[in-house]
Parts: C-alpha cells; sequence; structure tokens
C-alpha cells in the first residue's frame, strides 16, 4: 500500500502545480480539467489510506442521532455557513460517519416548511445563508440561532469562512488525545489550501494550521466583518422573519426602504 500511497502523492503534488500554472496562464479549460484529475486523485488517496485502517467501533455502530441532528452537530463544529461536501466530510471525520449528501438535499426546504408552519416551534432550524442580494446562497447551510452578521456573505466570506472552519477542525484536533485518522486528512486537505499551514506532503500540524489560517484572516476580517454587517442590516430592514432566515422569494422582495 505504501507504493501505492507514495505514488499517488507524488501524482496530487503534480496536479496542483499543473493547476496553478493553467491558472496563471488563465488558461480556465485546462485548469478545470486538472481540478477534476486534481479531487479524484486526492479521493483515490483517501480510498487508499481508509482501506489500511480498522474499523473503528464508532464507524461500526449506526448513528443515534437523526439526519438533522448530525447537521446541526457538524455546523456547530464549523462554526460558520457550510457547503453539504464540508458538512459530510466533518461527519465522516469527527462523528458516525453515517451522512450522505443526498441525504441534504431537501433538508432546508423541509426546514423552511416547518418554520412557515409552525414559526419559532423548534429550538433551531437549518436555515440558508444569505448572499448580498438576500437570497439564499446555493448548497450553504447555516444555524437560525447564530447571529445575523454570521449567517449573511459578503465577498469576502466564503474565503473568511473556509479560514475560520479551518481553525475550529484544528483547534477540535488540539483538544483531543486521539485525533481519528479521518481527522486529520481533512487537516490536511484544508491545510493545503491556506499559505504557510503546510509542508509538501508532510502531515498538517494544528497548531500550524491555526497560525497560518488566522494570519490570512486578520488581513480580510475587518473588510469583512463591514460588508456582512451591511448585508445582516438590509436584511433586518426588507425581510420577514421567515425570509431572514431562508432569504427572500423574490427580487420585488429587496425594493423599499433602504
Amino acid at each position: 500500500m505504501s507504493e501505492s500511497l507514495d505514488a499517488l502523492e507524488l501524482r496530487i503534488a503534480e496536479l496542483r502545480a499543473q493547476v496553478r500554472r493553467a491558472v496563471k496562464a488563465r488558461d480556465n479549460t485546462l485548469a478545470r480539467s486538472l481540478r477534476g484529475d486534481l479531487r479524484r486523485a486526492e479521493q483515490a488517496w483517501d480510498r487508499a489510506v481508509g482501506a489500511g485502517e480498522p474499523e473503528s467501533p464508532q464507524e461500526r455502530e449506526a448513528p443515534l442521532l437523526p439526519v438533522r441532528e448530525q447537521v446541526h452537530q457538524a455546523l456547530a463544529l464549523l462554526g460558520v455557513p457550510s457547503a453539504v461536501r464540508m458538512i459530510v466530510a466533518v461527519n465522516d471525520a469527527f462523528f458516525s460517519g453515517a451522512l450522505r449528501g443526498p441525504q441534504l438535499t431537501s433538508l432546508r426546504r423541509d426546514e423552511e416548511r416547518s418554520f412557515r408552519g409552525d414559526p419559532y416551534a423548534r429550538p433551531y432550524y437549518l436555515c440558508a445563508a444569505l448572499t448580498d442580494r438576500l437570497s439564499p446562497a446555493r448548497g450553504l447551510l447555516a444555524d437560525s440561532t447564530w447571529e445575523p452578521e454570521r449567517r449573511v456573505l459578503g465577498p469576502l466570506s466564503p474565503r473568511v469562512d473556509f479560514l475560520v472552519s479551518a481553525m475550529r477542525v484544528a483547534d477540535r484536533l488540539v483538544r483531543m488525545t486521539d485525533p481519528p485518522q479521518g481527522a486529520r486528512r481533512l487537516l490536511r486537505r484544508m491545510a493545503q489550501n491556506i499559505p504557510g499551514a503546510v509542508e509538501g506532503l508532510a502531515p498538517a500540524d494544528p497548531e500550524t494550521t491555526i497560525r497560518a489560517a488566522r494570519a490570512e484572516l486578520e488581513v480580510h476580517h475587518a473588510a469583512d466583518v463591514a460588508q456582512r454587517a451591511e448585508v445582516a442590516a438590509r436584511a433586518g430592514r426588507q425581510l420577514s422573519d421567515a425570509e431572514r432566515l431562508f432569504g427572500a422569494v423574490a427580487l420585488s422582495t429587496l425594493r423599499g426602504a433602504s
């Protein structure tokens, strides 16, 4: 297995370099193709590593929590609006590993129906992140109990939220006595997208990842806070309770007081 892993790691490093060159040359078609190859190589690496790991009791047992609560648990760890893919990855790394993307497809719509039918009957709702147009951000889930500024997005927010989620994943590993291999792999994949967080093919160190993410976050933080505050203020003025959680239903909703 080590030879296969070594070959895959070299292939991944080579593909990353090719992606950077294609992006620099503004060859978008080639860059997209190479990113697809890179994703497949990373998935093959994950499978190869996972094949050599003994199944843990946690992985063998059926989850005790329903899908909704498993998603809420993953969001609580990440602390920011997150894509289904990230939620599933965190669940795999730290919790039951029983979530699958298709299970989450209709979840936000179900939550919206529940809220509109009986507002605030539940202690929390899995809601949408809102774009600067006050529409629901495609594919991103948030927690209704978060403050509005945390549930809306400005131009810098996707990068800021990625850095925050990487820091929270790293912090979780720091506080674990024996972090599972899946969690270490997840951190490494995240750290590879943060300058200075990881060197080459070395494992990601949680504390180094936190420092690197924090250094970049300081560059964007003030502007992102201001942008999100402005979006949240508009949402508070223009949207109904349900729309503040699930987004404006029509562009006409956005017209009016500003």
